[in-house]
């Protein structure tokens, strides 16, 4: 007759698997963003490359319709060209830059900098109202206005008016780029901005007033370069 032998199985723990996830995610919750500059027309690919290494992701995407042979196709094209936004530990980054498409991490010399929780909440819900956007050059001058109702309630912006409708725009300041989205102007009122009185000389403030240019002379403006590492 044979020898029995009792073999152990690994009990699954469903409740502490679920613990550990939710505990995990919260950690990540906590890491910052960080845009990442990549290889042209290589958004996409990143993107899916870290998402698989369990990273969390933010590619804002706009609709774009162009001719293709004898018909007009849509095509989903990146707002911010050649960047994307990823949530990770700027202390253990090294997994990130070794990833094949990703060109560096954007910050100041070798110090990763993080973008700014508000922005990325704006862009995330320009992105998921659906609304019409598209890529605007950085624009910091103009009229602040925040949206009271609607899918893009609460949001605050600069609105501008091109071609006959309003539009808000938001920017991610350390890329020095802006989108614009289609908005109401019903729903939209003024932030009173504080003064700030001029304090140089008398005669250069008169001889010399400020310069500020218009929506459209600003849309013609190529868009800034980013601060990388």
């Amino acid at each position: 007759m044979g020898t029995l032998m009792a073999v152990a199985c690994p009990v699954r723990n469903e409740n502490r698997l679920t613990t550990c996830g939710a505990e995990m995610k919260a950690v990540v919750d906590n890491y910052p963003w960080f845009a990442l500059q990549t290889r042209s027309r290589y958004e996409h690919f990143v993107a899916a490359m870290l998402r698989g290494k369990g990273y969390e992701l933010f590619l804002p995407v706009y609709t774009c319709q162009r001719r293709w042979s004898d018909r007009l196709k849509n095509f989903e094209l990146p707002l911010f060209p050649g960047y994307l936004f990823c949530r990770f530990n700027p202390m253990d980054r090294f997994p990130i830059v070794v990833t094949p498409g990703v060109l560096k991490v954007i910050g100041i010399g070798k110090n990763p900098v993080p973008v700014a929780d508000a922005e990325i909440v704006a862009l995330q819900t320009a992105v998921q109202s659906g609304l019409p956007r598209q890529p605007w050059p950085f624009l910091q001058i103009g009229k602040r206005v925040r949206v009271e109702y609607g899918p893009l309630c609460g949001l605050e912006g600069i609105l501008v008016d091109f071609k006959g409708r309003h539009r808000l725009v938001l920017s991610a300041t350390l890329l020095q780029r802006s989108v614009a989205v289609e908005v109401d102007g019903a729903s939209v009122i003024s932030i009173p901005q504080p003064h700030r009185a001029y304090t140089g000389p008398a005669s250069f403030r008169h001889a010399n007033p400020p310069i500020r240019k218009t929506t459209e002379e600003a849309i013609t403006k190529k868009p800034g370069t980013a601060l990388t590492i």
